[in-house]
């Protein structure tokens, strides 16, 4: 299972949202690519990172802060906020990013998602964010009236990547994360699942790692390594054993 690392992004800082509600953001540090060096440093090999003005405005706000952790990241980076056009996506692939997560994108335009699956095979990410078992869109502001596993499974012979499930209720919050609800999505579609929301320690890891086997591909964290609540190399390693 691969532990993914988060670095949001918010005006060039690097911040943890709660219950992504950009009204509620903790500023971790101002040096994105920095924070990306630590995480390398740690083992990660793998990075997820989400332009969060990015995600309301529809288009790439914090592209700088992106590049910067590009060009010093050795690993793979897993990018999403507001990629809604053909030349976001082929932009962001020609500087580097390993994978495009699309959230708003995957439920308002699906075509134009699985377009991008076929043109970037295994290079797609679709998020399906969840408050109370709905979709949420447009940087978790909108409600959608679809349940997840509904838009989950519309993109099940699609070619993305693998699904990205955030419990909204729970992230950044320190909950721990919503095991039952992730891996019955798994269960339910033929696709990788990344968990996301919540996470609070080596338990969760060890947890999530035993339904490996059921499709749960991933998981981030964020602010529990900015918390010194988990040791991102104790968690790699956890992943690892299964």
């Amino acid at each position: 299972m691969i532990v993914f690392p988060a670095i949001d992004l918010k005006a060039g800082q690097v911040v943890r949202l709660a219950e992504g509600d950009m009204d509620r953001a903790t500023v971790y540090g101002d040096n994105p690519a920095a924070q990306a060096m630590l995480f390398a440093e740690a083992g990660s090999q793998f990075l997820h990172v989400v332009d969060l003005d990015g995600s309301f405005a529809g288009r790439a706000e914090n592209r700088a802060a992106v590049e910067a952790i590009l060009a010093e990241f050795p690993g793979h980076v897993q990018l999403g906020g507001g990629i809604r056009t053909c030349e976001a996506v082929e932009g962001w692939f020609d500087l580097g990013v390993s994978r495009v997560v699309m959230g708003t994108a995957a439920l308002k335009d699906p075509d134009f998602v699985k377009d991008m699956a076929k043109e970037f095979p295994g290079g797609i990410v679709v998020a399906v964010d969840a408050r109370d078992g709905m979709v949420a869109t447009e940087g978790w502001a909108e409600l959608s009236d679809v349940p997840v596993v509904d838009l989950a499974r519309r993109f099940e012979d699609a070619g993305v990547a693998s699904l990205l499930f955030t419990d909204i209720g729970r992230d950044g919050l320190l909950k721990g994360v919503n095991i039952d609800a992730t891996v019955e999505l798994a269960r339910q579609v033929d696709l990788p699942v990344i968990a996301s929301g919540g996470v609070k320690g080596l338990d969760d890891i060890h947890v999530l790692s035993l339904y490996a086997q059921d499709g749960i591909e991933g998981v981030i964290t964020g602010r529990a390594l900015y918390d010194g609540r988990l040791d991102l190399a104790a968690a790699i390693a956890m992943a690892n054993r299964g």
